[in-house]
């Protein structure tokens, strides 16, 4: 984490030149502590989707399907907005981006507890939470380590991914202990005034480049100017989808990543809780259990980091997919009213495979699209997004048609290990250079 740099100023710069700046920690590593930080408490709000079902549907009479609606717009809104984002914050700064959106995120969980109708519910939960947590996805993290970081970036990447699985160990705990003690509207101001505490750390401790304070990014030999913002963010995110789209690489990632999304912030993160709960567990004991995997999962995804900067990314993903499918396929027959060991098991295996892919993928991401990777990868963490919501809203279905989540798991593990295969079969050698596409 030590660097010596040797600070070049901007061409056209006056003054004498700055000497050679030594700093025992880079601060690089600072921002990445405050980005860290910031996911965690954004991630409160999704720890609670999973934990709201059983208390709405009692509450109002909703259905499981109408309730996990609410749920699939917030997770469709999620990655639909990540690439916009991405591009947002390449013309505002890090800064503005995140912190408003932190504030969307307050604004529209805050609102919740007044709600009377199921429309509303799609609009607080889905539309301003799903626009708000957008902004802060895995784009916010994919950004900042493209520009603070040249060496680590795999561990980087693996440490922010792991900052989500963090904030949810933190609050999965307290909300399912405030719901079930209390209500769910205790819950949802909790996790309000989570994302507002964060805006004051955003706004003075986050900076949107290494040349904002002198510095070249970590691992960089040389003084890297900050880039001019650039103009028509919604435009040149839309450009580099139209571009990307003529790859093949990107398909294969953005199925991968949609099964991923189905197998996790669809399937388990929405519907374990409620199907634990179907079997006569507690909701308090099946919520500890996903705040467990919580746990391992900070342990998988940034030995996953580590990982991808020493293995083939290609084949670490198709290990991922296959191991994450053959525990889904063994689930169903694990539920039970109380905790056992298999159980325990499951929960480990399942926790330090959660977001593995994340690393492996960004790193494809960046070898395959080079300085357009961010807002690629924003596009395929947005069909992650589509693959949860369909699944967050079709297991609610099957819940209500079947009486039970069997089937979903089933599916969902035999996915997994197509994705496996899919993985395999991305092109080792970068995609050519995106054409910008005009638009009018």
């Amino acid at each position: 984490m030590t660097q010596t740099t040797d600070v070049s100023p901007p061409a056209g710069a006056t003054g004498p030149l700055p000497g050679p700046r030594r700093t025992r920690v880079h601060r690089a590593w600072f921002v990445a502590a405050v980005t860290f930080v910031t996911i965690i408490g954004a991630a409160a709000f999704r720890s609670l989707p999973g934990l709201l079902i059983d208390p709405l549907h009692e509450d109002f009479g909703w259905s499981r399907g109408t309730i996990g609606a609410a749920v699939s717009v917030n997770l469709a809104l999620y990655g639909l907005t990540a690439p916009f984002a991405a591009a947002l914050m390449d013309r505002f700064g890090i800064r503005r981006v995140v912190a408003v959106a932190l504030t969307v995120i307050a604004l529209g969980s805050g609102l919740t507890v007044w709600m009377t109708a199921a429309w509303q519910l799609l609009l607080c939960w889905g539309l301003l939470v799903g626009l708000g947590s957008g902004s802060m996805a895995l784009a916010f993290a994919a950004t900042v380590t493209n520009r603070w970081f040249t060496e680590r970036r795999g561990l980087v990447s693996g440490i922010l991914t792991a900052a989500s699985a963090s904030g949810q160990l933190i609050f999965l705990p307290l909300l399912s202990w405030m719901i079930t003690h209390h209500d769910w509207r205790p819950a949802a101001v909790t996790v309000s005034l989570a994302a507002l505490a964060v805006v004051p750390f955003v706004w003075l401790l986050l900076r949107d480049h290494p040349a904002d304070v002198g510095l070249s990014p970590y691992g960089a030999t040389e003084f890297v100017p900050k880039p001019a913002p650039v103009r028509g963010a919604a435009s040149r995110a839309v450009r580099v989808l139209l571009s990307a789209v003529r790859t093949g690489p990107f398909w294969l990632l953005a199925g991968t990543f949609a099964i991923c999304g189905a197998s996790t912030n669809g399937l388990v993160q929405t519907h374990f809780v409620p199907a634990a709960h179907d079997h006569g567990m507690p909701v308090t004991a099946a919520a500890s259990l996903l705040a467990v995997i919580g746990v391992f999962d900070v342990v998988g995804t940034i030995a996953s980091g580590w990982f991808t900067d020493r293995f083939e990314p290609r084949r670490l993903l198709a290990v991922y997919y296959a191991l994450r499918g053959v525990s889904l396929l063994f689930l169903p027959m694990l539920l039970a009213p109380t905790v056992h060991p298999p159980m325990l098991f499951f929960i480990v295996f399942y926790g330090l495979d959660w977001v593995a892919t994340v690393p492996p993928t960004l790193a494809l991401c960046r070898e395959q699209y080079g300085e357009d990777s961010a807002i690629v990868f924003g596009w395929v963490l947005a069909s992650h997004q589509v693959g949860a919501a369909l699944v967050a809203f079709l297991g609610g279905v099957a819940r209500d048609v079947f009486g039970s989540y069997d089937i979903v798991w089933y599916a969902s593990g035999a996915l997994c290990a197509a994705a496996a295969l899919m993985a395999l079969v991305i092109r080792r050698s970068p995609a050519p250079p995106l054409t910008v596409v005009a638009t009018t």
